[in-house]
């Protein structure tokens, strides 16, 4: 009966966000909150923004069913300031991403130091109750005790950093909703092979609402995730990797957006992800130097065919994501 009864919090996500989203999309049309599909020839400007905001409410309403699931009928309550943590910061950055997008990309959107406080301010709810485990093993070191060097400097430090360069690797329809199925599914692994359940659950509705969006967003987009969506991924990853102890496996499996941010630093965080559109749909290389792995996808693949497309670069990208994962789970489990 209770196993049951745990279908609910998923149905509902997955159902949330079905029937929102269409009525989104449709809203957004309706009163011109559309933004340009900068890899399609002539850019045509016909895509629903911000759709981020779907998946966060169909999350949210999951978790918080999860919640009352968990308090009356298994009496469980001990995590509960925990889920709510989570929960709050993800909330938090999806009003910072929301914000973001209001504010236009093309016209800068939020200050960079803007954007690096508030994303700070997004990690306090974890901040405050000390979450995750401040005694780390480091290499030839061993076992360390941080203090509250972790809650005080570490967690800010992560979520920060996670919450506003997961975007840095976008641009592409599909390629932020896939990367983070990839990246949360995995992580849901590792909290249930690590014993933290409630966080694989809690994952795993994370990844349900992504799919639906996928659906959407992937080639030809319907709809853009936003920096709404971005943000809250990004912030996700690293909260997960916080409460479930799992920091190390975290960072590797964030190898590909620290590549590209790397890259994009060599433009000085000025060079767009976008290929040039053809005439026929194909992209070509944008700029006589890669400054970002789209870029250096679109150049890969045109040395094995004759005409490179959208879903080709996404669907390398998601190789290579893939990749990384199964290098993680050789190594560390």
């Amino acid at each position: 009966m209770e196993e049951t009864i745990l279908i609910l919090p998923a149905l509902i996500t997955f159902f949330s966000a079905l029937l929102i989203l269409p009525k989104w999309i449709n809203k957004c049309k309706q009163i011109g909150l559309v933004w340009e599909d900068m890899n399609k020839p002539g850019h045509p400007k016909n895509v629903a923004s911000s759709g981020g905001i779907v998946v966060v409410m169909a999350f949210t309403l999951g978790v918080l069913s999860y919640l009352a699931f968990r308090t009356f009928f298994r009496a469980q309550t001990e995590i509960n300031i925990q889920i709510f943590s989570l929960l709050t910061t993800i909330l938090i950055f999806a009003i910072v991403g929301l914000t973001d997008d209001l504010l236009g990309w093309k016209h800068g959107g939020l200050s960079k130091r803007l954007r690096v406080g508030l994303a700070v301010l997004g990690a306090v709810p974890l901040m405050v109750i000390n979450a995750g485990n401040s005694t780390m093993n480091f290499p030839l070191l061993g076992s360390i005790h941080l203090g509250l060097f972790y809650p005080l400097f570490l967690i800010p430090l992560g979520i920060a950093g996670a919450s506003t360069t997961f975007n840095f690797l976008a641009g592409f329809n599909g390629l932020e909703a896939g990367q983070g199925i990839l990246m949360i599914s995995f992580l849901s692994y590792v909290a249930y092979l690590q014993g933290v359940p409630w966080l694989t659950f809690i994952g795993a509705l994370m990844v349900i609402s992504l799919l639906v969006f996928y659906f959407y967003n992937k080639v030809p987009a319907k709809v853009f995730p936003g920096g709404t969506l971005t943000y809250t991924v990004g912030s996700l990853i690293a909260v997960m990797a916080i409460l479930g102890n799992m920091e190390k496996i975290a960072i590797f499996v964030f190898i590909p957006v620290i590549l590209e941010v790397i890259l994009k630093t060599r433009g000085r965080l000025k060079k767009h992800s976008f290929g040039i559109p053809q005439k026929d749909g194909s992209l070509k290389v944008p700029y006589p130097k890669i400054y970002g792995l789209t870029h250096l996808s679109i150049f890969v693949l045109s040395k094995f065919k004759t005409k490179v497309y959208e879903k080709d670069v996404t669907y390398l990208i998601f190789a290579f994501q893939l990749l990384i994962i199964f290098l993680a789970w050789i190594i560390f489990l």
